[in-house]
């Protein structure tokens, strides 16, 4: 394990993380600390609120991108009896046309 110095929100904390992750974790802070500095004005008094809103903040985009990773759902309906349908429906509609037009309907 090792030690680890963060610099979140303007203060200074020591965490422990696996040996190799330091840099990960040193980035992940860094994620964390733009998220508060984002946050400007809104900031309060309270510093767990704080950090408790920039870590939505982060979950957030999170949950945005695995959505958008995700393939889209399927269709809830019968596509092959849609597709008759509409087939069935642009042939009635071109026998009317030929009827308005005065010529023998298509079979």
């Amino acid at each position: 394990m090792s030690d680890v110095k963060l610099a979140v929100g303007g203060r200074n904390y020591t965490v422990s993380c696996a040996d190799g992750q330091e840099d990960h974790v040193q980035r992940l802070a860094g994620i964390i600390d733009s998220k508060l500095g984002s946050m400007g004005a809104n900031l309060s008094s309270n510093e767990a609120k704080n950090l408790l809103f920039a870590a939505l903040l982060v979950a957030d985009e999170l949950d945005e991108a695995k959505r958008a990773a995700e393939p889209p759902p399927e269709p809830d309906f019968d596509t092959e009896r849609l597709a008759g349908q509409l087939e069935r429906m642009a042939a009635a509609l071109e026998n009317a046309a030929s009827t308005l037009e005065g010529e023998a309907p298509a079979s």
